[in-house]
């Protein structure tokens, strides 16, 4: 006598793919890069500049402090999107 096995019923799927879906490895990187270039920008809009003066006081430059923000959120994208959205082999 053979028996047939059936799949799992539907509302048992949909909980299982739920939790697989919210520890995606490229959701939390898109999020983390996302909240990085947001602090970028509120950096520019209410953040300080730096200004440097030279020796005598004659001569002073101006720079956004958004510009030293965006350049660790440049590193930061870099190094965190390589890994996430980089092509490798599924286990899946």
């Amino acid at each position: 006598m053979a028996t047939a096995s059936h799949d799992p019923s539907e509302p048992f799927r949909a909980r299982r793919e739920w939790p697989a879906r919210v520890l995606v490895d490229e959701m939390w990187a898109a999020l983390a890069i996302a909240s990085m270039w947001i602090a970028v920008l509120f950096t520019a809009v209410f953040g300080p500049d730096m200004v440097f003066t030279s020796g005598s006081g004659a001569s002073t430059t101006t720079i956004p402090s958004a510009v030293v923000v965006a350049f660790f959120a440049w590193l930061g994208t870099r190094a965190l999107a390589r890994p996430a959205f980089g092509r490798r082999e599924r286990e899946d």
